[in-house]
């Protein structure tokens, strides 16, 4: 027994010797020099294993050193794999691995320009036998490894099918699994960390399942550069990227179990900083910081939940082209993307007749499949986001298309999104805040819904420099925008966009609108503030305000001496349209109610330059209201206006109108007390052949109408009437006038007339106009015919010292010591004589005002002029142009725009060979010569002389502004000492 227990233990130390043998040296061998063969046989290029061990006993196998390509970077290889096979593998029916480990691998993924990878070029292998079509999947072979373990690997990225090669490296790759299995319900624990030179660090944590394939856990990309992948982008979409670093976190979910069902949860995505700008290098969009957190991505529902986004300084840039298109569209619509050459396809093997016959559904017991379904009948995706902020935005826009390019800063711009949700089962939140230029402000606040479109907004806005409307209405009306501001508070309600339904309530006003008429350079409609409040808009039904509130409004109106007006000469003709489409048919008219207009110290000029000499008044002080104007309840609105004429002269509109129908219901009263008649010498020479030395009239005008019915009185008071020259006049009557004026003075001076008018407004033959003229016609014949009754006047003076002129500086209309003393005598004999009335007769003369005239002329247009240059300019400017001080450097450059546009006339060619002190030299003296011998400017500082002689009296010395009148100027000499003495007479009532 003991021979035989030797033997075999003999026998086993044999075979255990031959295992060794056999584990150690002959299989590493032989399966190095198979490998090595196969490599060899199939590899495209040079391939090798160095070396390859096995233990036997431990069941542990290395493989060393693949390499599999050319050079000192192969395209794949490895430096050590290691594989430990358990025993149990032969009971437990599966493959059971303690661990595997890949230490330093790398791998080549490279794409060529024509779209072909090198991985699938490296081998060549065999076809493999097609699986029956019939034949169900099997199940997949039976695994589990402890641990798998990835040290230190490479991975080396580069496609060049884009316009610009796309490149990547992660050079330090590791990859930790434990207890992978292809067993049912097995869980493999996973985590992956990817690092690069370039940044952009992948880790990967979580848990693995291959039957069914199902994955969860945590994926984080940290520093991104954009740049790696960007190519891909610019050749869809024409952008380039300048910076770009994006961080990614997420928990995730994978089950393919059945379909494909992802879901990530708590996303966060991080960009900053981020610039894009055109291909040719215009800048698009600068961002300093996006951040995208508390997100949710499921696949299976088809829906994106995003909980925050936070948005910091996006600066962006857009304008609209001279074609009408925006230069973002057009960048999009003119990028063609390039094109990669598609791969050679592969030549199919020749199929037999019985081949394609087995093909065809008739030959197949398969039914042919489904028709797909189509696109609009997919379940949409959902997106919300549920909390969205959006800060210190900036946008740059401008619109090329109008003759003057428009640029508008719009920032910087806050936007608050809540509750959004892209398939509009509710409403979401919006909060907008934002400046407009400058100075403006704008927000909005309310709910608004995608479908159908509506929305509930709280609009508000101030200080909107509505300069930037210029652009738009140069085109149609010659008018400059100077300032204007405009401020809201206002409620939107939007109902649908198809039809147009929306209301509008709140209250809106425009401050210091300034409007200038280019034509002529001067104020057109201008005022302090409009107002309107409760303004109701109902699109198409209805616009009521409840107030319209005007401050300190002006307008100017003014007959040329071609009898067009201001107004007609502004408007610019448009070209007809071609090809109109057909004119809808009228609807129902809107609807306008104003409960109430009101006026506060309003004014107006009114100028006829038809007349010889030119005709101008100006109205001040206007007050007042006007009551409710209603289109579809034409009732009459109460009128209630009071002003005066030329500062002094009371003037008021009081009693009713329906302005819709005036023809209906009207019943006016017109006063005027007391206007200076002397302002109305051009009509007098032109209809009655004399100029108005001094007077002053009263009007009191009735006029009502009742169904179309007309009774109007018109009441006339006269006071003081003098007729001057006489003046030649194709237009004036034939008609003893002075003798007509002299008889109708009562006993006190004055001449009533009272014009009574009836008539229907429907018989063509009715006219009021001629039927006045006729009567006072008629009258002043009868005056003429009765020379019973006349009047005269005394004059005496006032006092030992001479009173009876008002000594002035040369070029002044101030009053000095000597001239103060004389009015302040002058005031207290007045006083004592109250039937004596003042006469204040205007001198100016040219040989000593007129240097200094044309000297003060010149520096205002200096002060004009700069001031129009520096509002322009969107500098800050004082309140009047008066109170600038023009630089002497800008005066030169000033100089030359004066002389062109005063004189009408370009400076002498000689002038050019003149340096430049002795040209501007010549222009003054030829400006301030064009002005010194202007009758206008001296008849203008008659007028204003005479004016501060009666303000003085009036103001200081007590005196009633109706005991002075104001006679017509004159041009006359001065004194010896060079003051220009102004006559002063006395008159009585």
């Amino acid at each position: 027994m003991y021979k035989g227990l030797k033997r075999a233990a003999g026998a086993l130390l044999i075979a255990l010797g031959l295992y060794s043998l056999l584990g150690f040296l002959i299989l590493p061998g032989i399966a190095l020099h198979v490998i090595n063969q196969q490599l060899a046989k199939y590899a495209k290029v040079p391939a090798s294993l160095e070396r390859l061990e096995l233990n036997p006993f431990s069941l542990e196998l290395t493989l060393w050193g693949l390499r599999i390509g050319e050079g000192e970077k192969p395209q794949a290889g490895f430096e050590r794999l290691y594989a430990n096979l358990q025993a149990d593998s032969l009971w437990t029916g599966a493959l059971h691995l303690a661990a595997v480990e890949l230490e330093k691998s790398h791998t080549e993924v490279l794409f060529a320009k024509d779209g072909t990878l090198n991985l699938t070029q490296l081998f060549e292998l065999p076809p493999s036998e097609p699986k029956p079509a019939d034949e169900p999947p099997g199940d997949p072979f039976p695994l589990r490894i402890d641990h798998i373990a990835l040290i230190e690997g490479g991975l080396h990225f580069q496609d060049l099918r884009p316009s610009e090669p796309v490149e990547f490296l992660y050079d330090s790759l590791n990859l930790e699994l434990k207890n992978l299995s292809t067993l049912p319900e097995d869980q493999s624990d996973m985590s992956l960390v990817a690092k690069g030179p370039y940044g952009g660090q992948i880790d990967w944590t979580g848990q693995v399942s291959l039957t069914p394939i199902t994955s969860s856990g945590h994926l984080k990309l940290t520093d991104g550069d954009m740049r790696a992948f960007w190519p891909y982008v610019r050749d869809a979409v024409p952008l380039a990227l300048e910076k770009g670093k994006v961080s990614l976190a997420t928990d995730y979910r994978l089950n393919l179990a059945k379909g494909t069902e992802l879901l990530l949860d708590n996303v966060a995505v991080t960009v900053a900083p981020f610039a894009i700008k055109t291909p040719d290098g215009r800048p698009l969009a600068n961002l300093e910081r996006l951040e995208v957190s508390e997100t949710r991505f499921d696949l299976a529902k088809q829906q994106v939940v995003v909980g925050k986004i936070r948005s910091q300084n996006l600066e962006t840039w857009a304008a609209r082209e001279k074609d009408g298109q925006l230069d973002w569209q057009k960048l999009f619509a003119s990028h063609q993307p390039p094109q990669s050459p598609a791969p050679a396809p592969k030549a199919k093997p020749a199929e037999t007749p019985a081949a394609e016959t087995a093909k065809t559904p008739a030959a197949t017991d398969k039914p042919a499949p489904a028709p797909k379904k189509p696109a609009e009948d997919a379940k949409p995706w959902q997106v919300l986001l549920v909390d969205t902020q959006l800060r210190g935005y900036r946008i740059h826009l401008a619109d090329r298309q109008p003759a003057e390019p428009l640029a508008l800063e719009v920032g910087p711009l806050n936007l608050d999104l809540r509750n959004f949700d892209s398939l509009n089962r509710s409403p979401f939140t919006l909060k907008l805040d934002t400046g407009l230029g400058k100075q403006g402000k704008l927000s909005a606040e309310g709910e608004v819904n995608l479908e159908p479109v509506g929305a509930r907004l709280k609009v508000a806005s101030s200080n909107i420099d509505l300069r930037v409307a210029q652009s738009y209405i140069s085109p149609f009306i010659r008018l400059e925008l100077r300032s204007g501001l405009l401020g809201s508070n206002l409620d939107v309600d939007l109902k649908s966009t198809e039809p147009l339904a929306f209301s509008v309530r709140g209250r809106a006003e425009v401050d210091q609108l300034h409007t200038l008429d280019t034509l002529r350079e001067r104020d057109f409609v201008k005022w302090q503030k409009l107002t309107l409040d409760g303004l109701d808009y109902q699109h198409e039904e209805h616009l009521e305000i409840a107030r319209v509130s005007l401050a300190q409004p002006y307008a100017r109106v003014v007959i040329n001496e071609n009898q067009t007006t201001n107004v007609n000469e502004l408007l610019i003709p448009q070209p007809e349209a071609q090809g109109q489409a057909e004119a809808k048919p009228a609807g129902k008219p809107l609807g306008i109610r104003i409960g109430e207009i009101s006026i506060d110290d309003g004014s107006a000029n009114f100028a006829d330059f038809s007349l010889r000499p030119n005709f101008a008044t100006a109205i001040e002080q206007l007050n007042g209201r006007i009551g409710t104007l209603d289109n579809r309840n034409p009732k009459p609105a109460k009128v209630e206006i009071r002003g005066r004429v030329d500062r002094y002269a009371p003037v008021s509109i009081l009693g009713s109108v329906n302005p819709f129908d005036p023809l209906d219901s009207l019943d006016l009263t017109t006063s005027f007390k007391n206007v200076e008649l002397t302002t109305l010498t051009p009509y007098s020479g032109k209809f009655a052949g004399y100029r108005i030395r001094r007077g002053r009239v009263s009007l009191d005008l009735h006029y009502q109408i009742e169904k179309k019915q007309l009774k109007a009185e018109n009441k006339v008071v006269v006071e003081q009437l003098q007729l001057g020259e006489k003046v030649d006049s194709p237009n004036a009557v034939d008609l003893p006038v002075k003798l007509a004026v002299a008889l109708l003075k009562d006993a006190d001076g004055k001449i009533q007339i009272e014009l009574p008018v009836a008539g229907n407004l429907d018989d063509p033959q009715f006219s009021v106009m001629p039927i006045v003229w006729q009567t006072l016609r008629n009258l002043v014949l009868r005056a003429a015919q009765a020379p019973f009754k006349f009047i005269g006047g005394l004059v005496t003076g006032g006092s030992d010292v001479d009173l009876s002129n008002v000594p002035f500086a040369p070029g002044d209309k101030t009053l000095d010591s000597e001239a103060q003393g004389r009015l302040d005598t002058l005031a207290a004999a007045l006083k004592e004589r109250p039937l004596l009335r003042l006469e204040v007769e205007g001198l100016s003369a040219q040989s000593s005002d007129g240097a200094l005239l044309a000297e003060q002329r010149l520096q205002r247009e200096y002060q004009t002029t700069y001031y129009k240059i520096l509002q322009r300019r969107g500098d800050t400017v004082p309140a009047e142009a008066s109170q600038l001080e023009v630089p002497e450097s800008e005066q030169g450059p000033l100089l030359e725009g004066i002389y062109r546009t005063r004189l009408k006339q370009q400076p002498p060619a000689e002038w050019q060979e003149l340096s430049r002190d002795e040209r501007t030299a010549k222009m003054r003296e030829a400006v301030l010569q064009s002005w010194g011998e202007s009758q206008l400017l001296l008849r203008q500082l008659a007028q204003a002389r005479a004016a501060s002689i009666k303000d003085y009296l009036v103001d200081k010395g007590g005196l009633p502004d109706e005991r002075i009148y104001l006679l017509d100027v004159s041009i006359g000499q001065a004194e010896a000492d060079g003051k220009v003495a102004t006559p002063l007479h006395l008159d009585s009532e």
